[in-house]
């Protein structure tokens, strides 16, 4: 029996050394492979098909020096897991770049040639006091000949984003000369000289505006006139911001430039308000509503915006700064609005959007469209020419549309002319082309993919929505009040940038929302608003009563005294209103025990199901065991 012992232990050890040779066999084997199997369904962990192709057409190497404090005690421990994601992240870069991408690592320790390497490259250090006020280094150089572009510091808030900010990087050195942009505008946004009247009187000239003076300080910034029959051909992105009362012959200037492979960043408004005159007169002459749309490309492209239509929300519903009453059509969008997944909108977490416009439609075969910012469900469209004056009388009359309005679209692929018969004849009052200048031949459908987004506001561009401005011993100081800068520097970075970075997508986020809590929420919500409804109708229904019973008793002394009839209707109110008070507490109640059910069993299933899993196989394998050595 002993010997038998022995034998066992003997074979178990050497079954135990055999499986040890075996996987470290299999691991050298294998390393030599870079290939992976993604199997998130995200695909979080693969380099998207816009890095791969910028890397594809890559002729000359570049060189990745990644600057990361490794030695010492100054690395917070979680900036040293995100710093090995970074690694892990270039080495999909450097394999994906078949021997064009080139990374280097470097540890930048006080007063050593690593250090001095990244303030040349402008990699400055963070200052960490928590860890004794060494400073610690997190960022990246990307370098090809002569060209240089810097990323100094990788914030872990961008973590979604590293991607998206290497491969920018990575397309800058390729091509550094910088896009010129277009901006066609019925808006003073380029600021206006006072007239010397007014400026007699003090008054000085209009500022631009703010996103302007923003796409100044990074691009070349053109005006394009509204009259314009041609884009020029050097413009890269075209920005239009609202077209009020355009032309055919404009618009087709727009289709050919969209044709010939040009961006077009177009912000429409069914009710521009800062284009409006808002006096009393003006409404009755019917002077007040700045519209604006391109409809012959809207209707080529599939896609419609209603002019007499805004989008009301309750759940983004804004509020009159002085009296506090809901505005249902001036919109806080939050995340739950804002495409998260999106390179442009992941980083956003709030919009303002007064008076905003819906595309509807489906675009036309050929074309793909994502919607960057969309309403709630709990949203409906309403009359424009009311939506900023009859907030309370949109909260009564409100009906939930259960749809998720496109606000804000990206639209990508083969686009076709809106003008299938060529340029559209100049109106009688525009002035005749010379008889000199050649004539184009039209172009029929883009030859390569084209881009085009839109935005159906154009008060979100406003300084008064979207900056707060002072004036501090002479200087103007600008500070951002919400996330609608950030969403126009970020659109016309992205189209002025390579176009294959427009196909990248923010990297999956570790936050798994538990959507059926969201949808119980959801339904129990308005499950409370119809019985509020019905309340408020009963309780007008009990009014109306009262009032006719009083009526009749006109020229009676005791018209103040309630008769027995209206006593009857008031406690036959007062029944309903504790019945409703009643059955929301119940569903209140119903919805919390459900929600904290649901949020209990998912927790036992995270946490239990590996466990019990394991404590099953080593069950199942000792009976199978048992029996064998008993069969023996």
């Amino acid at each position: 029996m002993k010997q038998k012992n022995i034998e066992s232990i003997l074979y178990s050890a050497a079954g135990v050394a055999v499986m040890f040779v075996l996987l470290l066999a299999f691991y050298v084997v294998t390393s030599a492979f870079k290939d992976r199997v993604d199997l998130t369904a995200e695909k979080a962990f693969t380099l998207s098909p816009g890095t791969k192709k910028i890397l594809s057409k890559l002729d000359s190497r570049v060189t990745i020096r990644f600057y990361c404090t490794q030695s010492g005690t100054a690395m917070p421990a979680s900036l040293r897991t995100y710093a090995e994601h970074i690694e892990d992240l270039l080495g999909e870069y450097q394999q994906a770049g078949k021997g064009k991408i080139i990374v280097q690592k470097f540890d930048p320790q006080p007063d050593s040639d690593a250090e001095d390497s990244a303030h040349l490259d402008g990699v400055e250090g963070q200052a960490t006091t928590r860890f004794g006020g060494d400073k610690v280094y997190l960022g990246l150089a990307v370098v090809m000949l002569d060209q240089k572009q810097t990323v100094p510091w990788l914030p872990p808030e961008r973590e979604r984003l590293l991607e998206y900010d290497i491969s920018r990087a990575i397309a800058r050195v390729v091509n550094p000369t910088p896009t010129v942009i277009g901006l066609m505008s019925a808006l003073p946004v380029f600021g206006s000289e006072p007239n010397p009247m007014m400026q007699r009187m003090g008054q000085a000239a209009a500022e631009p505006w703010t996103f302007v003076s923003e796409l100044k300080k990074d691009f070349t910034v053109r005006e394009i006139p509204m009259t314009a029959s041609k884009v020029d051909d050097d413009i890269g992105v075209l920005l239009v911001v609202h077209p009020r009362d355009i032309t055919e012959t404009t618009q087709y200037a727009l289709d050919q430039f969209v044709m010939r492979g040009g961006k077009l960043l177009a912000f429409l408004d069914p009710h521009a308000y800062f284009d409006q005159k808002h006096d009393q007169m003006a409404q009755v002459l019917g002077e007040s509503s700045g519209q604006s749309s391109l409809p012959a490309l809207l209707k080529a492209w599939g896609l419609d915006m209603d002019l007499n239509k805004v989008v009301a929300d309750l759940t983004f519903a804004g509020r009159n700064p002085q009296s506090g009453a809901v505005m249902p059509t001036v919109l806080l969008v939050n995340k739950s609005g804002i495409n998260g997944d999106d390179i442009v909108t992941s980083q956003i977490d709030n919009l303002v959007l007064p008076f905003a416009g819906a595309f509807t439609g489906k675009p036309v075969d050929g074309l793909k469209e994502t919607v960057l910012v969309h309403s709630s469900p709990e949203s409906e469209l309403v009359e424009g020419i009311t939506a900023s004056a009859a907030g309370d009388q949109i909260v009564k009359d409100f009906k939930a549309s259960n749809i998720e309005y496109a606000m804000a679209a990206r639209l990508t692929g083969k686009f076709k002319t809106a003008f299938a018969d060529g340029a559209p004849k100049p109106a009688k009052d525009d002035k005749e082309e010379p008889k000199d200048q050649p004539k184009e031949t039209p172009l029929k459908e883009s030859k390569a993919d084209g881009v085009v987004i839109l935005v159906a506001d154009t008060d979100l561009l406003s300084d008064q929505v979207c900056v707060q401005v002072q004036n501090f011993m002479g200087y103007r100081l600008v500070r951002p009040m919400n996330g609608n800068l950030n969403l126009v520097q970020s659109l016309v970075e992205q189209l002025a940038g390579d176009s294959d970075l427009i196909s990248l997508r923010s990297r999956a986020s570790l936050n798994r929302p538990f959507t059926r809590l969201k949808a119980m929420e959801a339904k129990a919500g308005r499950e409370w608003e119809d019985k509020v409804k019905e309340l408020e109708a009963r309780r007008d229904e009990t009014e109306r009563k009262i009032s006719e019973l009083q009526t009749a008793k006109a020229g009676n002394d005791q018209k103040f005294i309630l008769s027995p009839e209206q006593q009857k209707e008031l406690e036959n109110y007062q029944k309903t209103v504790a019945d409703a008070n009643k059955d929301l507490r119940l569903t209140q109640k119903k919805l919390r025990k459900e929600t904290d059910s649901l949020e209990f069993w998912t927790k036992v299933m995270n946490i239990g199901t590996m466990p019990v899993l394991v404590a099953a196989t080593g069950i199942v394998l000792a009976i199978y065991k048992r029996k064998r050595t008993a069969a023996q």
